[in-house]
């Protein structure tokens, strides 16, 4: 598995932004990643020192749109805490 491919996106909603002032970072990944892989991904992708990894399996819910039904795909998220020293990721570039 490359190291790239193990996040997928960043997780945008108002508790993960709330979050980012605390240096925690929240990104889906692969469902076969571990801590390990996950720390050295955000690592190579942004350039940052990692602290803690802390990762959340997200089980299917089920859903309907009218007669049909099914569930939704499982997930897994990873909040990745940062250094005091390192640096911010920024995940909104304003050019």
């Amino acid at each position: 598995m490359n190291l790239l491919d193990i996040i997928k996106k960043p997780v945008i909603t108002e508790k993960s932004m709330l979050a980012m002032d605390e240096k925690k970072y929240t990104f889906e990944v692969d469902t076969r990643a571990n801590k390990t892989l996950v720390k050295q991904a955000v690592e190579a992708a942004f350039g940052v020192e990692v602290k803690n990894v802390n990762i959340i399996n997200v089980r299917p819910k089920f859903k309907r749109m009218g007669k049909y039904a099914g569930y939704t795909k499982k997930r897994r998220k990873a909040v990745v805490t940062l250094t005091e020293a390192s640096k911010e990721i920024e995940l909104f570039a304003a050019e």
